[in-house]
């Protein structure tokens, strides 16, 4: 019996073709084929169309109109940050595309066959906390629903258990299971249940959205009284732009682990532009009517649309968005704190661990931690998390600049797989130190910007600031005349399918 989402055999599956090293290659780890690629134009789109419209955007989005920029300057903001991603998407998806590789395995081009463990795990560990933190904040959102339908449900709010309720830990549990399972069919399992999720979203926030507007007879505050202006205000503009850009400092970071299964490069484009422009306009006229709607309402800026949901008398119709944000936490979820960890630590013991069973590893970890106490610890959040997420901006500018500025996109995709000490990416004992003295000067230079209160100004900018040096620094120190071979790595490449 094969498992969910794959095909052949278990012996097929762990086969290592030729020379290629059993500690660098598995079967989820191998290049994906060209021919039977399934993720279209709709598949890009609708993981932008769950992601953009996150909780935690809605939290960081609606921050700018307490922070008192106005309708036009929001949408301005976030226009300006969706045109930037839009860019570093495309040239991150594009490495994804021609190459077929898992981001664990495009980092060997620039850090090593070794050195690769470094990047992979940062983005991994980041992910695994977040990925205990959603599903705990998609399980608030879940007690909500239970309590509205059974009050009795109550009861089991007076018990708790290592800082959870018990409807708590039901609520958690459940969640815990559906997103494995999921992941047990793997990415086409993810691939098909963003397809189901976007349109979910995308209905419910414009339902939400025309709820506040009839609440309001179409009259909302466009600001709040003392709203910013001149400087000040496109100072905030730029700085809301670029967190923008930088909360998807993770996501940008392994874009290839879902454009290597894409149709083709304009099915990267084209999903990418609608799922980031138009989308994120569209979120942020949403954030507009909600925040400015219930601030004529009430004086009150809300913080996340499930403020509106709760406001919501009928219980039917309450259960239906809150279904629905449920869906949008779940997808945000798989797409951006459980992938990227199953492939970091598949990439870490590739003969124990594939895609799925790094996946069951990766979801333990995000239970173990209790996530629950690490989101109501700000040291945590805001030092631990915040540190490791300062550092994928530099990642970010080595990897890019690598494949793009010094090797012109030529990479030899075999020896990413060998061990061999003559191969291209073996450098000093697996890894590139040339790489790591350009990364360890720009992540403390990202750290400080971001951390140091003397720093505050330049703060919002730390991940470009970070990404830049570190482009700049891999240029500088790459070694000239060297002589970049282009390898296809089709004849141990894996059909898209079977991931």
């Amino acid at each position: 019996m094969t498992r969910p989402g794959t095909t052949g055999t278990s012996a097929e599956q762990d086969a290592v073709p030729g020379d290629l090293s059993s500690r660098l290659y598995n079967h989820d780890l191998a290049p994906t084929r060209v021919e039977g690629r399934s993720w279209k134009a709709y598949n890009i789109f609708t993981l932008w169309a769950v992601d953009v419209h996150s909780l935690g955007n809605y939290g960081f989005a609606l921050g700018l109109f307490a922070l008192g920029l106005g309708a036009w300057q929001i949408m301005v903001s976030l226009g300006i940050g969706a045109l930037l991603l839009f860019v570093l998407l495309t040239v991150a998806g594009y490495m994804g595309w021609r190459t077929g590789l898992p981001f664990p395995v495009m980092s060997r081009i620039s850090f090593g066959v070794r050195g690769a463990q470094l990047p992979a795990m940062v983005r991994g560990v980041v992910a695994i906390a977040w990925f205990g933190i959603q599903t705990y904040l998609a399980t608030q959102v879940l007690t909500v629903m239970v309590l509205a339908v059974a009050p009795g449900a109550g009861a089991l709010e007076e018990v708790s258990f290592l800082g959870l309720s018990a409807l708590g830990w039901i609520c958690f549990l459940a969640l815990w299971v559906i997103q494995v399972v999921i992941l047990l069919y793997g990415m086409d399992g993810i691939r098909r249940y963003e397809a189901f999720a976007g349109p979910v979203v995308l209905v419910t926030l414009a339902a939400l959205a025309g709820w506040m507007l009839w609440q309001t007879g179409g009259d909302i505050a466009w600001s709040v009284p003392e709203p910013l202006t001149g400087g000040t205000m496109w100072v905030q503009i730029l700085a809301g732009a670029a967190l923008w850009t930088a909360i998807y400092g993770t996501f940008v970071l392994n874009f290839c682990d879902f454009t290597r299964n894409s149709t083709s490069t304009s099915a990267i484009r084209r999903g990418s532009f609608w799922g980031i422009l138009p989308n994120t306009l569209f979120f942020g006229f949403v954030v507009v009517v909600l925040a400015g709607g219930q601030f004529r309402i009430d004086g009150q800026v809300i913080s996340s649309p499930s403020d509106v949901v709760d406001t919501i008398p009928n219980t039917p119709l309450l259960l239906l968005p809150s279904a629905a944000l449920l869906v949008l936490t779940v997808a945000v979820n798989l797409m951006a704190n459980f992938v990227a960890p199953c492939y970091a630590l598949s990439n870490l013991m590739p003969t124990v661990l594939d895609f799925r069973r790094a996946g069951i590893v990766s979801a333990v970890l995000g239970l173990v931690i209790l996530p629950w106490n690490l989101y109501d610890n700000p040291v945590v959040i805001v030092y631990f998390l915040g540190v490791l997420g300062a550092l994928l901006g530099p990642l970010f500018g080595i990897v890019m600049a690598d494949y793009w500025l010094v090797r012109r996109g030529r990479v030899d995709v075999p020896a990413l797989y060998s061990e061999d000490p003559d191969s291209a990416y073996h450098y000093r004992s697996g890894v590139n130190l040339r790489a790591v003295a350009v990364f360890v000067p720009s992540a403390a230079l990202a750290v400080v910007a971001g951390f140091v209160p003397a720093m505050e100004a330049v703060a919002p900018f730390s991940w470009f600031l970070g990404a830049a040096v570190a482009a700049i620094g891999t240029v500088l120190v790459a070694p000239r005349g060297a002589d970049y071979r282009a390898v296809s790595g089709e004849h141990i490449a894996v059909r898209s399918s079977e991931h």
